[in-house]
């Protein structure tokens, strides 16, 4: 059975200047390849979430709370990707999978809004380095990256120095919430996870963009598919009970 795995879509803006929602095909694609049926979130306010700016959004009504928690009840994996900005939204459907234990894979911005889980918003613009952290997405390697062997991170990739791509122009801070487990040579914070069992990990770099081409990319890709499958299996596992209850009082 495949994973259904909740990606939430961007904010930006086409050929035309119309601000539009999307998702890169190269995400989808490889979740896909990787065992996962993809499955589009997008944000439930009527307003326009590229031209808003962070301070002008309402906060979330209960209807719209409802509906986020209708279709993260339905998923068994999420998946944050990076983008231009996150809201109050985000920062909600981030506080809900932890509390409804869907794992959880960050990549970017998606890792960032982990750095700013229930604290203020504290990104920084990238220090003067040697190190070329915005050489976009075309390029297959950026820069490497130190992992902390006492880490998740480092159990599922199996090496404490890879090399990455890298596509970023701001850096996150400390979190007493998610672990920092990798850096670059400059100190850059290069991944975070949570502690424990439940499979919370984001990174700063871009492995969906590198599965094809990169075994660690791909180790950490599918370390998160095999995740969100015994999600699956456990959910499956819930509604047949519930299933089987309501019949037996049927009869």
């Amino acid at each position: 059975m495949r994973p259904l795995i909740g990606i939430m879509m961007r904010c930006g803006k086409n050929d035309a200047e119309k601000s539009i929602q999307y998702t890169f095909e190269f995400v989808r694609r490889t979740i896909l390849k990787a065992g996962g049926e993809p499955f589009f979130l997008t944000p439930p306010q009527d307003i326009d979430y590229f031209q808003t700016k962070g301070q002008d959004f309402p906060d979330l009504t209960e209807e719209e709370k409802e509906s986020i928690h209708f279709w993260l009840d339905s998923i068994n994996g999420l998946f944050i990707p990076g983008g231009i900005k996150f809201t109050e939204y985000d920062r909600y459907v981030l506080k809900q999978a932890r509390k409804k234990k869907i794992p959880v894979l960050a990549v970017c911005l998606g890792m960032q809004l982990l750095s700013c889980y229930e604290k203020e918003v504290e990104l920084y613009d990238v220090v003067s380095s040697s190190i070329q952290h915005n050489s976009g997405l075309d390029q297959e390697y950026a820069h490497t990256v130190k992992i902390d062997k006492n880490s998740r991170l480092y159990e599922i990739i199996g090496k404490e120095e890879i090399k990455v791509n890298s596509f970023h122009k701001r850096c996150a801070g400390e979190n007493e919430y998610y672990k920092t487990v990798a850096r670059s040579d400059d100190g850059v914070i290069e991944a975070l996870e949570l502690s424990g069992d439940l499979f919370h990990i984001g990174v700063q770099w871009h492995p969906e963009k590198m599965y094809d081409y990169d075994i660690y990319a791909k180790r950490l890709i599918d370390a998160f598919i095999e995740e969100s499958k015994w999600k699956a299996t456990i959910l499956s596992s819930i509604r047949k009970e519930r299933i089987f209850t309501v019949e037996e009082s049927l009869k």
